[in-house]
C-alpha cells in the first residue's frame, strides 16, 4: 500500500483530529472544537522545528504523526526528534502503515541532523509498545507528565 506522507495543510486539521478521535484513549481526551485545533496548527506552523506529518492515500488521510526538532547540550549536543500523536486509521492499522510512517519520521530525523529519535506512549498500550519495539526502539527511560491547567 503506497502512502504519501507530507506536511499537512490547515484544511486537514479536521481529518487529523478524526484519527486522534478513532482512538479508544483519544475518544475520551480529545475535544471537538475545531477551532482550538486550527489555532494549535497555527501555532505549531509558526514554530520553524514543529511539524505535523499526514499519509495520504487516493485523496484520503489516513495516518498522521507530529514530529519536533530539539537541539540540546546532553548526549554530546545531540539533536534529537520527539515524535507525537502517531495515528493510523482503524480500518487500515496492520497493513504496514505504521512502519512506513516510522520510516519516513527517521528520515525527516536524519535530514534535520538528528542524531537520536525518542517518543513516549501510553503505558496500556501494550501492542503498540511491541510494534515499536519491532523497529528497533527501546524503552530505556520513564518518562512523567503533570497537566498544568
Amino acid at each position: 500500500m503506497t502512502v504519501t506522507f507530507r506536511p499537512a495543510t490547515r484544511d486537514e486539521v479536521a481529518d487529523v483530529l478524526a484519527l486522534l478521535q478513532d482512538d479508544k484513549l483519544g475518544a475520551t481526551r480529545e475535544g471537538l472544537d475545531l477551532a482550538d485545533y486550527q489555532t494549535a496548527f497555527d501555532s505549531m506552523t509558526d514554530e520553524a522545528a514543529n511539524h505535523l506529518i499526514v499519509g495520504v492515500r487516493e485523496g484520503r488521510v489516513i495516518a498522521t504523526y507530529q514530529i519536533t526538532f530539539i537541539s540540546g547540550l546532553s548526549l554530546r549536543a545531540a539533536r534529537r526528534a520527539q515524535i507525537e500523536s502517531v495515528r493510523v486509521a482503524s480500518d487500515l492499522r496492520g497493513q504496514g502503515i505504521g512502519q512506513q510512517m516510522i520510516a519516513d519520521a527517521i528520515a525527516r530525523a536524519k535530514t534535520a541532523g538528528c542524531s537520536l529519535i525518542q517518543l513516549t506512549m501510553n503505558k496500556s498500550r501494550t501492542d503498540t509498545a511491541r510494534f515499536y519495539e519491532s523497529l528497533g526502539f527501546t524503552p530505556s527511560h520513564i518518562g512523567y507528565k503533570r497537566n498544568l491547567i
